[in-house]
């Protein structure tokens, strides 16, 4: 046992007194913050284009008017979900609205500035551009003005010229500055589409006021549900276990796929080095498993506690509220005790299998070879998962769950909807009794490996679990 120890502190050891690694640890709570931040910093860093409204003859007119109103409209809509957003971060940071007001005009405005920003602004047609005979002395008025080097307050972005074709549909042309920004081409598209729908109404003795409202109008709709907390309308409080759940799912995959790889890796590059040889001259080779797996264990569970303790100052900085009730949920409500026991039973069954596969291969090609199925195994319950939050109940997600290398990422995410105690039992048992399995499996494999140079082949794997490296 005290060998097993100190092999375990030594694999353990190896990698967190490294910079690397504590900066890769570091690096995932960074980026999943700017993954949240850098949306909003693109949103309001973006340039509002200036466009030009050209109404090309008689039969054009009111479709710059149209563009207009379609722009006033979608203004009233970013302001309208700006409120919502703010109202719901009061909601969740447990605030008066006066300090959220007041923290995001600190910030520069934040999120409620980013909903609110117009992506376009119309500007008067320059006089050169109206004087121009249309056609190509025109177009080449236009080439002048996208293309002239002039302060950004004086700079043009587009050209839109609208008419109607012969039939007395709405057209456009749109000339941008850049060849690849459809931004205001998208937004004349639906502004015309919307002029086009309430032409046709009007011509259909439909009024076009009574069009408008009926465009504008969104419904107040709210979700009931005898499950929820109160026992009637839906809050954010009864959606927090099934996010909780997802990101469980998500958070065991990566942290059982990292350990098990760096396992692999260690063996290998110990087996490369003629490390192993010399450990396998001190202790046993299931001694030197059992604590390269206890050792990768303990490396994987700082990672957890480092991410789970970055989270939780910054809830309960942020969002005091949404923090009580997310520990609630997993102390009280039990999910805590989900994630323990799917994670044990994971890594188990993926550290030993990939400890195996290391003890056979000698260099990173050898490792590839086999990693790009298994991964492609993988990917499966990371599909599976977004359903499983939906529809917990449907039969592809329970008949997966049932599969060993599925249940520990599966089952957390079913976790919020109660699934009946004989699949929790059942799948819990099945993944542990299928994680002995494998640790026999990979002991007799890793054994046979460590001792040999034989390339890992499906001949040479079953010789080693039969003859258990004799």
């Amino acid at each position: 046992m005290n060998r097993t120890l100190l092999i375990a502190r030594r694999e353990f050891a190896a990698y967190a007194m490294t910079v690397g690694f504590w900066l890769s640890l570091l690096a995932f709570p960074m980026f999943a913050v700017l993954g949240g931040a850098i949306p909003i910093l693109m949103r309001t860093s973006e340039p509002v284009r200036a466009v030009v409204l050209v109404e090309e003859g008689p039969a054009a007119q009111g479709l710059a008017g149209s563009v207009r109103n379609a722009l006033a409209d979608d203004a009233a809509r970013r302001a309208e979900r700006a409120a919502e957003a703010q109202e719901a971060a009061v909601k969740a940071s447990g605030l008066p609205k006066e300090a959220v007001e007041q923290a995001e005009k600190q910030s520069g405005g934040g999120l409620s500035e980013a909903l609110n920003r117009q992506r376009l602004r119309l500007v008067d047609a320059p006089p050169e551009l109206t004087a121009a005979a249309p056609g190509e002395a025109q177009d080449e008025v236009v080439r002048a003005l996208l293309t002239a080097d002039v302060e950004r307050d004086e700079r043009i972005d587009s050209v839109v010229f609208l008419s109607r074709d012969a039939e007395g549909q709405p057209t456009a042309r749109v000339w941008n500055r850049r060849a690849t920004d459809d931004t205001v081409e998208d937004f004349v598209r639906d502004a015309l589409q919307t002029a086009h729908r309430r032409q046709v109404f009007e011509a259909a003795g439909i009024d076009g006021t009574v069009v408008a409202e009926t465009e504008r109008f969104r419904p107040d709709v709210r979700a009931f549900s005898p499950q929820s907390a109160s026992g009637g309308e839906v809050a954010f409080r009864d959606r927090l276990p099934g996010i909780i759940g997802l990101v469980s799912a998500f958070v065991l995959w990566s942290l059982i796929i990292t350990g098990a790889s760096i396992l692999l890796n260690s063996v290998m590059e110990e087996k490369s080095n003629k490390i192993l040889e010399v450990l396998l001259s001190s202790a046993s080779a299931t001694e030197i498993l059992a604590g390269k797996v206890l050792g990768v264990a303990m490396l994987t569970v700082t990672v957890l506690l480092v991410w789970a303790g970055i989270g939780a100052v910054g809830l309960l900085f942020s969002f005091p509220d949404t923090a009580r009730d997310i520990a609630s949920i997993l102390l009280e409500g039990g999910m805590i005790w989900y994630f323990v026991a799917y994670a044990v039973g994971g890594y188990l069954m993926y550290a030993v299998l990939f400890a195996a596969i290391g003890a056979f291969c000698e260099t990173p090609r050898d490792a590839q070879t086999l990693m790009g199925p298994i991964m492609m195994v993988l990917v499966v319950p990371l599909i599976v998962v977004q359903m499983a939050l939906r529809t917990p109940d449907a039969p592809m997600v329970k008949i997966l769950s049932w599969v060993p290398f599925f249940t520990p990422f599966l089952m957390p995410a079913r976790a919020p909807a109660e699934p009946p105690p004989i699949e929790v039992i059942g799948t819990m048992a099945g993944m542990f009794a299928f994680a002995l399995l494998m640790v026999w499996i990979a002991g007799r494999a890793f054994r046979a490996g460590a001792l040999s140079d034989v390339k890992l082949s499906w001949k040479s794997f079953a010789g080693a679990i039969k003859g258990g490296g004799r």
